[in-house]
């Protein structure tokens, strides 16, 4: 995940010691989940004492909206990338279930428990989670409703079944037999229904 800090009025020594605080509060989140890390575990992390924490980051809840943010920012973009890459409906769709399982399965990804951990999360800060995350998938909307299916199919179940599947790979994939592109080919052929096949 790449850590952005777009404050043009911090000196530039302020702006790098706060993203290498993002970078290390996005490390313990992926490690310990929201509820497990806490602003002192960043400080000490960070080798910042107390106040001088707060001078960077607002608070827990805030920073962890940040990265969040970030994160699907940075999938999105891999997304978007790698489906412009294709021209004919069903590869655009390919290429992105692969940009998106790379994402999912690689076991340093900070971007991964970013995306997917709402349960431990307040209700205050989980609607703008849920909020990011809905523009986020309309990255696939868009790219369903590009495909030549059948029209007694409902494109919305159609998509939450694959983003569903796709968002749960690091729970049933085996790391080893199958690349993120070779397993994303095998989603593709199985979600594969052209008008002309049925």
């Amino acid at each position: 995940m790449t850590i952005r800090d777009d404050r043009a009025s911090e000196p530039e020594t302020g702006g790098a010691r706060r993203r290498a605080i993002l970078e290390i509060a996005a490390r313990l989140f992926a490690r310990k989940g929201y509820r497990g890390t806490s602003m002192r575990d960043i400080g000490e992390a960070a080798g910042v004492q107390g106040g001088s924490l707060y001078h960077h980051i607002r608070s827990k809840d805030a920073l962890f909206v940040e990265l969040h943010h970030a994160a699907l920012d940075e999938a999105e973009r891999r997304i978007a990338q790698a489906a412009s890459q294709q021209l004919e409906p069903w590869a655009r769709l390919e290429a992105a279930c692969a940009a998106l399982l790379e994402i999912q399965l690689d076991p340093d990804s900070l971007t991964m428990p970013m995306m997917n951990d709402f349960r431990e999360v307040p209700a205050t800060i989980r609607t703008a989670l849920i909020e990011r995350r809905d523009r986020f998938e309309t990255r696939f909307r868009d790219l369903v409703a590009n495909l030549p299916l059948p029209p007694e199919l409902d494109r919305s179940i159609y998509r939450n079944l694959l983003l569903s599947q796709l968002n749960s790979a690091a729970d049933w994939v085996r790391p080893g037999r199958l690349s993120p592109r070779d397993i994303a080919e095998q989603i593709a052929r199985v979600f594969r229904h052209d008008i002309s096949t049925g």
